[in-house]
Order: structure tokens, then C-alpha cells, then sequence
């Protein structure tokens, strides 16, 4: 298994620190390359998440921080529910 996360425009250096451990969690027991890219709006308070992984599995998902969703636990949640076990 190999995650790479990229952030941008989305926080604090603590944040992206806990919100990497989080999406890292998730792919700890999944098989394949994965590249996980989240970027943040000057104008808004969403960010944009894309998933990339073996087989051309490709998802994105907008995390809307009025929700919550910007939390890491919630991001390892979505995250979790978006990735099958096995690609």
C-alpha cells in the first residue's frame, strides 16, 4: 500500500497533519498506489477531494465545512465508505 495526500488551501499545518494521518488510517490495509488530493476555495468554506487508485478507480467529493466535513475523523469516514476493501 502507497497513499500519497496532497492539500492545499485547507487550514492549519495541524489540520492537513491530522487530516493525512486520518485518510492514511484508511488505506493502511488496502492493496495498490493511491493519490488523495484535497484543495481548498479562498471563496468558500468547501474543499474538493479527489481519490485516485489501482484499476482507474477515480472518486471526487466536495467537503463542505458548514457540515463538519472538514474534521478528520469525518473525512476518514467519508473516505472509508467511498474506498472499497478490495479495488
Amino acid at each position: 500500500m502507497a497513499v500519497l495526500v496532497e492539500m492545499h488551501h485547507a487550514g492549519d499545518a495541524t489540520v492537513r497533519s491530522e487530516v493525512v494521518a486520518a485518510i492514511e488510517h484508511v488505506f493502511a490495509d488496502r492493496a495498490g498506489d493511491w493519490c488523495v488530493s484535497i484543495v481548498g476555495s479562498q471563496a468558500n468554506d468547501r474543499w474538493e477531494m479527489q481519490i485516485a487508485g489501482p484499476n482507474g478507480f477515480e472518486r471526487s467529493y466536495t467537503l463542505e465545512g458548514s457540515s463538519g466535513e472538514h474534521r478528520p475523523a469525518v473525512i476518514r469516514a467519508i473516505v472509508g465508505r467511498m474506498v472499497p476493501g478490495n479495488v
